[in-house]
């Protein structure tokens, strides 16, 4: 019995579950996934993306037709934020609280929004981030603008839902005058995807709208004509236009953005970097902050003071320079690692007919013309309906008037007004709402005047319903008021772009941000190096003291000087044979009297080491070039070595070695050949040895090199040129500052090892010789002496002299100065500088008034 009852309880419990309130067994991961989809429809359609028609999420459409229905129009008084929160959540969006007011009041933040959609009074926080003040406190308004988005919506432009609890009607989307996704973009996360929307310029879309409706077969590239590039509320720059054509085409891309940034000179002399305008979404607060900690770390250098000088004026941030720090480079790495350089990523989608889109420029503009086309068919219809049941009462009135007095008979004789009324359709032939317009009239419209404004007011009733029918029938009409209705958008509403666009600057580097000027280098006798640009140097007569040319200690002096452009490679020679490498720009730059920077804080030379020469070289990268050029070296005493450019093409930071140096002897010049030019090389003694550059065969990078020229007694080699052209001349200069010009021909080729030929007279008058140059007419001479005077003169006013000869004066020369540095740099145009006729002297004088040249000195301090 026990086991018969156990058995009838498990069966009941088999069949209770199904049996019990309809419970159906499913499938929980099919449940899950329907639930899932649906979820994230809701997010999609109801919460993260905008309607392309209005630009709109649903959310910020409920605020604005809220405000409306509150009559917070741009011309009434404002109201408290708390009051149109409550209408919003009370009427149409059941939500918290927090989401309503913060998504209003990033429509109030023109920082937020390129152009703004509510009126703001109060704290509604600022662009470094700070919360506004509570709702309790602030107030707002629609801008007027946002009254154009609302336009005629009360004209049954737009369909209605009901709202969460069926009480009330809500748009489901608003007529939209203005192409509000396109000027104020949009962003938001949906479930499985994502919008970023940039803003755009009123003016520019409302002409690219009017360009599509003039020819719908417009392409993009004609539109962007047009829409350049995305506008965006805090200014910037663009950077690169490939991710605006990439987001234009696609609807992705891209886009870079920079600050605006000048570079300022205070009165104290001190450099400042400063910033104006900072890229779209960037909390400057934060960005200052990050910044501070990056030049705390040494991750970026050469800044001294930060300070966020922004007021109710405008934004402004002042990075202070140290005093060696070169701007260009700072505000290079500030827009490395910092976000006064950022990017925006495009992601043009939107919900087109309730379901999400990718969205290139056209489409975005066709699907904006297509939905005010459906509202001005859909305003016409309702406008002629109003006008034809205007024109209906209008004539019942008419009729009335002429049969004025049988109707007020019919009236009076009436027993209520339904008698009256069904008397008034049956003898005058009248419809039910005329009948009860003429029982609703006032006596004063029985006056004779009255009955003229009616019938006038009949005629132009008429003639609007024929001009709505006309508007009907014809779509290019309707398309000529959407064109009319930008018009006068752009006019009441437009504004000069805020976003520059720089087109060029797809990958910019260092050299994108400096001019590639030409810059005279200085290199000093104890390693201060500076660039300075050439422009600053002028042209002075032949003779002349010269002007003051770089402020050294008193035992120092300048002994390299060259022209480069400022994104060549510096390869820097030491006398130990090491090479370093160094971008031009990457030279500390500094004015004529300045003392430049100590090299060693550039490249990492070896103590007792010191720069020798310097190689100016184009480019390091082309194969062809660094393959079939050389460099010949030549030691102080007279060693010699030719080895391919393409050994010294990877730049490394701690250099490599470039020649093998015996002991005793220092690396003295290094000069860049094709393979095929004649070599020079001139001994302190007054003789010089030509040999063509074949006599000597290419090495490796490491080797020691051969003998080039035999040295007798104390000489020393002074110099060596490699001869490229034919109407060259050599140039030799003294210590005493004697100098001349003399036709290579004079100057037999032999073999290389010799003795040489002589090249000057050495005397006691003229010293010896401290440098040798290949010269054109077209070349000027910088000749620099040891006080650190500079002269600048023309190779064409040294007439050619023959090769044993003494030669003339070129510089005058205190007691005891000698010449430092003779270089040849590119003939410009300038004024010429006679500061020895200012100070009475003749060119031809001996140069023993030490009285005049110092007066000169201090003219020029």
């Amino acid at each position: 019995m026990a086991d018969e009852t156990q058995d009838d309880s498990l069966e009941n419990q088999d069949e209770r579950p199904k049996g019990r309130q309809g419970i159906i067994p499913i499938n929980i991961e099919d449940e899950m996934r329907g639930a899932y989809i649906d979820y994230s429809m809701s997010v999609i359609i109801s919460r993260a993306l905008p309607d392309v028609r209005d630009g709109l999420k649903p959310v910020h459409r409920r605020i604005l037709y809220g405000m409306l229905e509150l009559g917070v129009n741009y011309n009434k008084s404002y109201k408290k934020s708390a009051r149109i929160v409550g209408e919003v959540l009370g009427k149409y969006h059941p939500h918290g609280d927090g989401a309503v007011y913060d998504s209003m009041v990033r429509m109030a933040q023109d920082w937020s929004l390129r152009y703004t959609l509510v009126d703001g009074q109060g704290n509604f926080g600022s662009i470094d981030g700070d919360s506004p003040a509570a709702m309790r406190y602030t107030e707002a308004r629609l801008k007027r603008i946002a009254e154009e988005l609302l336009s005629d919506i009360n004209k049954e432009t737009v369909d209605y839902q009901p709202n969460f609890d069926d009480s009330l009607k809500e748009p489901t989307v608003l007529p939209g005058k203005i192409p509000n996704l396109l000027l104020n973009g949009a962003s938001g996360i949906a479930v499985g995807m994502a919008t970023n929307m940039p803003p755009h310029n009123l003016r520019e879309v409302c002409a690219g709208i009017q360009a599509y409706i003039d020819n719908n077969d417009i392409t993009i590239a004609e539109l962007m004509q047009f829409v350049t590039a995305p506008d965006f509320p805090t200014g910037g720059t663009i950077y690169g236009y490939k991710g605006v054509k990439d987001a234009f085409e696609t609807g992705r891309g891209r886009i870079v953005m920079r600050a605006k940034s000048e570079i300022v000179t205070t009165k104290t002399g001190k450099e400042q970097i400063i910033i104006n305008e900072i890229p779209y979404m960037v909390n400057k607060a934060s960005m200052i902050e990050k910044t501070a900690a990056l030049v705390n770390d040494k991750r970026i250098e050469g800044i001294s003071a930060i300070r966020d000088e922004s007021d109710r004026s405008g934004l402004r941030i002042v990075y202070d320079l140290k005093k060696d720090a070169i701007p260009n480079i700072v505000l290079n790495h500030l827009y490395k690692y910092t976000q006064l350089q950022s990017s925006f990523g495009v992601n043009n989608i939107a919900l087109v007919k309730g379901r999400p889109q990718t969205l290139n420029l056209k489409d975005l503009i066709r699907h904006f013309v297509d939905h005010r086309h459906e509202v001005v068919i859909r305003r016409t219809q309702y406008d002629l309906n109003e006008a034809e049941r205007r024109a209906h009462i209008l004539q019942g009135y008419l009729i009335a008037l002429d049969n004025l007095d049988a109707v007020i008979k019919l009236i009076r004789e009436s027993r209520d007004p339904e008698i009256a009324k069904a008397g008034l359709m049956e003898n005058f032939d009248l419809s039910d709402i005329q009948a009860k317009a003429i029982l609703e009239m006032r006596l004063q419209r029985l006056t004779g005047l009255e009955r003229e404004k009616i019938q006038k007011e009949y005629e132009e009733v008429m003639e609007l319903i024929d001009r709505l029918k006309f508007i009907l029938e014809n779509e290019s009409e309707r398309m000529k008021i959407i064109k009319d209705e930008l018009t006068e958008l752009s006019d009441r509403y437009g504004d000069d772009r805020r976003t520059d666009i720089v087109h060029s600057a797809d990958d910019l580097t260092v050299e994108d941000m400096i001019p590639n000027d030409d810059m005279v280098i200085t290199i000093s006798h104890e390693g201060y190096i500076k660039r300075t640009p050439l422009i600053e140097y002028r042209t002075q007569s032949r003779g002349g003291v010269g002007s003051r040319g770089v402020t050294t200690k008193q035992d120092d002096f300048t002994e390299h000087l060259f022209v480069a452009q400022a994104h060549n490679y510096l390869l820097i020679f030491t006398e130990f044979g090491k090479v370093f490498w160094k971008k031009v720009y990457g030279i500390p730059e500094g004015g004529k009297t300045s003392k430049g920077r100590a090299i060693q804080n550039l490249i990492n030379i070896e103590p007792g080491d010191k720069v020798r020469t310097v190689i100016n070289v184009q480019d390091l990268n082309d194969e062809e070039y660094i393959n079939n050029n050389y460099l010949v070296m030549c030691t102080e005493n007279g060693t010699i070595k030719k080895t391919t450019l393409e050994a010294y093409s990877r730049p490394r930071s701690n250099g490599i070695n470039a020649i093998t140096v015996r002991e005793g002897d220092k690396l003295l010049e290094v000069k860049l050949t094709n393979g095929d030019n004649h070599i020079i090389i001139a001994k302190s003694g007054g003789k010089a040895i030509h040999f063509h550059e074949s006599d000597a065969r290419p090495m490796g990078r490491t080797a020691a090199g051969v003998r080039g020229v035999t040295l007798e007694g104390d000489e020393k080699v002074i110099g060596m040129v490699c001869v490229s052209r034919e109407d060259a001349n050599l140039l030799v200069v003294s210590e005493k500052g004697y100098g001349k010009r003399s036709l290579i021909d004079d100057y037999r080729i032999t073999r290389r090892g010799g003795k040489g030929v002589k090249t000057l007279n050495v005397t006691e008058k003229t010293g010896k010789l401290v440098a040798i140059k290949e010269v054109v007419d077209s070349d000027d001479l910088m000749i620099i002496n040891k006080s650190g005077i500079t002269i600048r003169l023309e190779v064409a006013s040294l007439r050619v002299m023959g090769r044993a000869t003494q030669g003339v004066r070129l510089i005058k020369l205190n007691n005891d100065d000698e010449i430092s540095s003779v270089e040849k740099i590119e003939n410009i145009e300038g004024d010429e500088d006679i500061e020895d006729q200012e100070n009475g002297e003749s060119p031809d004088n001996n140069g023993d008034s030490t009285e005049g040249s110092d007066t000169n000195v201090q003219n020029e301090e």
